[in-house]
């Protein structure tokens, strides 16, 4: 089974807060809320979104200044983000996208129209919790039929090593520390040592490699594992 992905949800007024949070987890999805600037940007550094959901207008630092932040900063640069704007001008939707925003939705909207825009992103970013297929050289995970190959030769993987090679197959590149595997494979409600996380990538290595194939995965001294 592959994670959910996570939504963080930027807004200052609760009941808009609510109303967003709640459909966006009728969706399937796992939200993380924020109701302004400086409590947006911790939460991106500690609970690693998958999207934000982001109003222009917050307190103190607006949206339009975290989208700029987050865009700068290498770790959350391909972050999507979707601004929520009661600005409908022509300027303020090129303003919104010129600074980062991945999309630009003028309020009063539907949630439905929103949802779909949060859909079309992260099949981007999410392919594996979309049902999309994943690629990678030689390796292949067709996540309908839960059937993973390399070199069209099946391969049998634990459903743990099932959910880490997804999660890298994913982001290839991308060096993930053994925290963020951790709150990704095994769930931030779970308690599992960091010692684990090596443990089980050593078993994908494993079986990744069993058929006389290149390791594909890439171990960052004191930062963690990627993909290529």
């Amino acid at each position: 089974m592959v994670a959910d992905p996570v939504v963080l949800v930027v807004e200052d007024d609760p009941s808009q807060r609510e109303v967003l949070a709640y459909n966006i987890e009728a969706e399937g999805y796992r939200v993380v809320t924020a109701s302004n600037g400086e409590e947006a940007l911790l939460s991106v550094k500690d609970e690693s979104p998958d999207l934000v959901v982001l109003d222009w207008m917050l307190p103190n630092v607006s949206g339009i200044e975290v989208c700029r932040r987050l865009k700068r900063d290498a770790t959350s640069a391909k972050l999507p983000v979707i601004m929520l704007s009661a600005r409908s001008e022509e300027d303020d939707r090129v303003r919104g996208l010129e600074t980062g925003a991945d999309d630009y939705i003028v309020k009063p909207y539907s949630v439905a129209e929103l949802l779909a825009r949060i859909r079309t992103q992260l099949r981007r970013t999410r392919p594996a919790a979309m049902g999309e297929r994943l690629e990678y050289g030689d390796i292949v995970v067709d996540i309908e039929e839960h059937r993973v190959t390399r070199a069209d030769t099946a391969l049998k993987l634990g459903p743990t090593e099932y959910r880490l090679l997804t999660t890298f197959m994913e982001r290839p590149g991308r060096v993930w520390s053994r925290e963020q595997l951790l709150d990704r494979v095994w769930g931030r409600e779970i308690y599992v040592d960091t010692r684990t996380v090596d443990v089980h990538v050593g078993r994908l290595r494993k079986v990744l490699t069993s058929m006389g194939g290149d390791d594909p995965l890439r171990t960052v001294r004191g930062a963690g594992y990627a993909l290529g």
